[in-house]
This record gives structure tokens, C-alpha cells and sequence, in this order.
């Protein structure tokens, strides 16, 4: 292990402003001044830094470098200048987490426990769990996952059952098999069982920061395995409220496509009895930039209430001149027998970094309970 390390761990909590990112480009986490700023941080809780090599190493070629390239840089120019034994510098890690507070240079941290801790695996695993209340170690724990899927389980397992709602949700999200921003679990793509002990721990779980995390698990799921969730779900006790919350989030990509095991968990199965009349979609002519609405009505044919999803399917035409279809949420509400209602939805055309408009016949459909019940269009002038 080497010499005792004198560590400095007077502990604040630093606030840190996320960037505008209609404004600053989201690389700017890691700009200059985050490196230097960590350079100094570094430096209070582990005097013998060496804070010009890391700027050496860091600032090299930055403006180059994307996002994530840049916090694995981070994580690189720690691990050049940090003590070559993997324990002493994670001893000097955990004495830095409480000085960096809560924003998204905290994932340095797990990440550089993800890449040269592999090998110390259940120090590692306990590192990740401490890190994770300063942000997250969801994408760092995917790496021991994916080094001994079956021994990373057993221990995440044990944190599914944690008094801290933030090392639960890491069991919870850390196995996503879809996780964004990470790779892919392909084991638990296969067989989506091998997770199913965390879900089962936290089906009910009081937190919501958790509750998200297992909904969109499920979520994750439902695209290869929708039968599995639904079977699963059946089994749960969806009279818990929180419970129930789960399984709605959790179905929301097969209630958009009309499936009718999904819509008959949250009450919304079967064929609606309605009719849809007054379908409106205004102006005809839309340019870039401008509004288009989507108006009807909805009466009841039934004496009996009815549970309804309402959903609007918008689609767009691509650059090369065929089109993909979106659907968006539109209302959820329960029919009373002979009741009618006005329904009215406005959406803004403009471009995304994630949308880019072209010009053309926009096709718009209005689904109830995942049923086409009307059509419209409108020309998209660009």
C-alpha cells in the first residue's frame, strides 16, 4: 500500500451551475475552469498533487474534445497524477466527493472507479456506492456488470434493500439494459430475469427518484420483451399506489402503440365506444416556426364510464421524402355514459437538435385507446 496518505477533509458542499444548453454548448462542463477548479480541489485534500501535470495533461487538444471525451480526460489526468496504487488514490477520491458537490463533474469520480478499479472488484462496488449520493454511478457500475454480470447482481441486489433512495436507484438504473449514454447489457436483453430480484425490491418503493428508475427499466424491457413486463406486472400488487404509478410509466411505450394487455392494466382496454366528430387540424398551411392545432370532439355512445388514453400520432417527413411517425400524449380521462367533451392540443413546429422539420404533407391521426379514430393533415412550408 505504501506510505500513509495525510488526507485534508474539511468537507463543503461547492454549489455548481449547469450550463444553458440553448445557449453554451454542453462540453463547457468540462471547460478550463472545471479543470483547474479540480486541480485545486485535488490539491486541498492531497497536498502532494501535482496540479501543473494534470493541467498538462488535461488541457491538451480540449477544444477538440466532446462531452464525454473531456470527463474521461479528467479521469485520465487523475489517473496520471493521483498515487499509482489503485487503493490510495481512491482513498484520496472519496475525501474529494464531498468538495465537489452535486453537478455532472461528479461522475469523474465513479468513472475512474469504472475504468482502473476492476480488478479490487467488491472495493470498487463499495466506492460506487459511496460516489452515487454525490451524482450517479450508473454508467461506471455497467462496467462491472459487464466484467462478472452474475457477481455485480448479487451485490446490487443487496443495495436494492438500502436506507439510501440514491443506492437503490443505482441498483434500479446502473442495470437499465437500454441505459442512454451507455452500452448495452446484452445479457439482460436476452434474459431480463436476471435483474427481476432488484425490481421486485423496489416494485413499491416510497421514493420517487426510484420509482423512475424502475419504470423506465421496465421500460427498457418492454421493447424486446413486452410480455415478460406484462407478465410480471400481473403479479404485482397494483392496487399500491405507488405501485401502480410504476406499471403506468412503465407500459407508457406500449400504451402509445395501441397494446391492448398495456391499456387494460391501467384501465383503458377495449375497444373504445365513442364517437370522434369536428376534427380540425388549423391552419392547412403551417410554416417553420409557427403553430399548429389540433382540435375535436368526443361524446360517449355508452351508459357506462369509460377509461380513455388519448394520443395524437404526428408524421414527419424526413430529409429523404418518407416519413417516421411520433406519437404524443394527449389527454387521459374517464367518459361518464352520454358525456361529451372538447378536446384541443397546440404544438409548436420548430426545429430540435433531436427534430429537424422538412417541407410536405404532415399527416396527424387522433388514437384513442391506441384505436385510429380520425385523420387530418396539414403542408409544412420550410
Amino acid at each position: 500500500m505504501g506510505a500513509p496518505l495525510r488526507l485534508h477533509c474539511t468537507c463543503y458542499k461547492k454549489t455548481i451551475t449547469m450550463p444553458d444548453t440553448e445557449n453554451t454548448a454542453l462540453k463547457e462542463i468540462f471547460n478550463e475552469r472545471r479543470f483547474r477548479d479540480m486541480a485545486l480541489d485535488v490539491k486541498a485534500v492531497y497536498p502532494p498533487f501535482d496540479t501543473r501535470r494534470f493541467l498538462k495533461i488535461s488541457l491538451a487538444g480540449l477544444d477538440e474534445l466532446t462531452l464525454m471525451q473531456r470527463l474521461r480526460r479528467m479521469t485520465q489526468a487523475l489517473h496520471a497524477t493521483l498515487p499509482a496504487d489503485y487503493r490510495q488514490a481512491l482513498e484520496i477520491l472519496r475525501a474529494l466527493a464531498p468538495r465537489m458537490g452535486n453537478g455532472f463533474a461528479t461522475l469523474v469520480l465513479p468513472d475512474y472507479v469504472g475504468q482502473y478499479g476492476q480488478d479490487d472488484f467488491d472495493i470498487s462496488m463499495d466506492a460506487l456506492k459511496f460516489f452515487t449520493a454525490f451524482g450517479t454511478s450508473e454508467f461506471a457500475v455497467r462496467e462491472f456488470l459487464r466484467k462478472d454480470l452474475k457477481r455485480a447482481l448479487v451485490i446490487m441486489t443487496t443495495w436494492s434493500r438500502d436506507d439510501s433512495d440514491a443506492v437503490r436507484r443505482l441498483a434500479s438504473e446502473g442495470s437499465r439494459p437500454r441505459l442512454p449514454w451507455s452500452f448495452r447489457l446484452d445479457a439482460i436483453l436476452a434474459d431480463p430475469s436476471l435483474a427481476a430480484p432488484i425490481l421486485e425490491n423496489l416494485r413499491s418503493d416510497t421514493s420517487l427518484y426510484v420509482r423512475k428508475s424502475v419504470a423506465n427499466h421496465l421500460n427498457d424491457v418492454t421493447k424486446s420483451h413486452p410480455d415478460w413486463v406484462l407478465d410480471r406486472l400481473a403479479t404485482w400488487p397494483i392496487e399500491n399506489a405507488h405501485t401502480a404509478w410504476i406499471a403506468k410509466r412503465a407500459l407508457r411505450s406500449l400504451i402509445k402503440a395501441g397494446n391492448g394487455r398495456a391499456l387494460a392494466v391501467i384501465g383503458a382496454g377495449g375497444m373504445p365506444d365513442v364517437k370522434l366528430s369536428k376534427f380540425a387540424v388549423t391552419p392547412r398551411q403551417v410554416a417553420l416556426g409557427e403553430r399548429v392545432t389540433l382540435s375535436f370532439d368526443l361524446a360517449s355512445k355508452c351508459p357506462e364510464s369509460q377509461r380513455l388514453v388519448i394520443d395524437y400520432r404526428m408524421h414527419y417527413v424526413k430529409k429523404s421524402g418518407v416519413t417516421a411517425a411520433k406519437v404524443f400524449k394527449l389527454k387521459e380521462l374517464t367518459l361518464d355514459g352520454g358525456q361529451k367533451v372538447a378536446i384541443e392540443r397546440t404544438q409548436n413546429i420548430r426545429d430540435f437538435t433531436t427534430r429537424v422539420h422538412y417541407a410536405g404533407r404532415h399527416d396527424v391521426e387522433i388514437l384513442v385507446n391506441g384505436v385510429c379514430l380520425a385523420k387530418g393533415y396539414f403542408d409544412l412550408s420550410c
